[in-house]
């Protein structure tokens, strides 16, 4: 027979499952205008995104922390034909200077860039330069992927990390090799793109999702009162400019970007077994399942004694004498729980909580309810 203890905890389970289940079935829920999301922060619109730009360039003027030339034959290289252009012949000499770094500066390029813009570039060390504080970048050309020049950067470098130390050993805060360069960029040519010049445009979701790409084309054609949207896939929604319409590509995508829609998700659990953190969709549910959960706890704790012979004692030592207490808990006092059919995924988590479950050990459980087939959806593990 169940203890009065068993019996009551049980009780307080059925109940927080029937109020929540009443709470899910009830008219009071989650309302169209707080889950619907507008076009323009669920989609990108094709042709509209950044370029990466990269470029190979010297840091000067650093306190004696820059790369040993005879470490990295590249700044040598790079040196000597930067003085080479400047009219100084260095070929054959032994160069020992210090206050020299080869870096890797990138940048992104933004839409609709036109020359002369300012850019924010990062600087980051490739040799053993090890700190890059106080430092200046050269002019330094930034490619794009097709190679041709972009950007050009130059500047004063920005460094948040900095490295102190003695004799006895040093303290390093942030990354003193990596740097920023507010406005180090000037844009030299632009990405060649038309968007006015469009007869369509491609909508392509961030989370890719059938129904809601099926949504974003529904809403799409009401809110334009004619037929210019269709879903293509998953993926990609597909609008063309209104027959007869004088409107512009750029006035069309202000109008439809406003548009709320009310994006669908998967059932999915994303657990990170290493921090216990467990995100979890509103639609993921769970059929009837048994749970149980216990461990054999072993606890030993040592209290030594001592022990030493009296005043007057003919011979004898003091000693310390062990005492050991051992505690054995073989979770005897642990609970089977019966989860009703069609259950959230957030009722299983407030049931279990209720019975003191932990996180690592709840994982570990969603992982055997999923093994079990009572889980309607899926598991991602990071």
């Amino acid at each position: 027979m169940m203890t009065r203890k068993v019996q009551t905890k049980l009780f307080q389970l059925f109940t927080i499952i029937v109020a929540s289940a009443v709470m899910v079935l009830s008219p009071v829920s989650i309302t169209t205008a707080d889950a619907s999301s507008r076009i323009k922060d669920i989609v990108s619109f094709e042709g509209v995104r950044e370029n990466q730009l990269i470029g190979y360039g010297l840091v000067v003027g650093l306190n004696g922390t820059g790369d040993t030339l005879q470490n990295a034959p590249f700044t040598r290289q790079s040196l000597e034909a930067m003085l080479e252009r400047m009219g100084i012949n260095t070929r054959g000499t032994s160069m020992r200077t210090d206050n020299v770094a080869a870096v890797m500066v990138t940048a992104a390029l933004p839409p609709f860039a036109r020359p002369g813009m300012k850019l924010d570039v990062i600087v980051s060390a490739m040799g053993d330069a090890g700190d890059l504080r106080g430092g200046t970048l050269l002019v330094t050309p930034l490619l794009g992927a097709d190679g041709e020049v972009y950007a050009v950067s130059q500047g004063s470098l920005a460094v948040a990390g900095f490295t102190v130390g003695g004799d006895g050993g040093s303290i390093t805060q942030g990354v003193p090799t990596t740097a920023r360069i507010a406005n180090g960029g000037i844009v030299e040519r632009q990405v060649p793109f038309e968007l006015n010049e469009l007869q369509s445009i491609k909508l392509s979701l961030t989370n890719p999702d059938f129904t809601t790409s099926r949504r974003i084309a529904i809403a799409i054609n009401e809110h334009m009162g004619s037929m210019v949207a269709n879903a293509v896939d998953s993926a990609t929604v597909r609008v063309m400019s209104p027959v007869g319409s004088q409107m512009a590509m750029v006035d069309l995508i202000t109008n439809i970007e406003q548009i709320s829609v009310i994006p669908d998700q998967p059932a999915r659990v994303v657990i990170d077994d290493r921090s216990g953190i467990i995100v979890m969709g509103s639609n993921v549910r769970v059929n009837t399942v048994a749970i149980a959960q216990g461990n054999l706890t072993i606890r030993i704790s040592e209290n030594p004694q001592v022990s030493q012979p009296g005043a007057f004692a003919d011979g004898g030592q003091t000693v310390v004498v062990p005492d050991s207490n051992i505690e054995i808990d073989s979770g005897e006092d642990e609970r089977l729980t019966v989860m009703s059919p069609g259950v959230t995924l957030q009722e299983l988590v407030d049931a279990l909580n209720t019975l003191g479950v932990g996180p690592r050990d709840m994982i570990s459980i969603l992982q055997a309810i999923k093994v079990a087939g009572a889980m309607q959806a899926d598991i991602e593990v990071m």
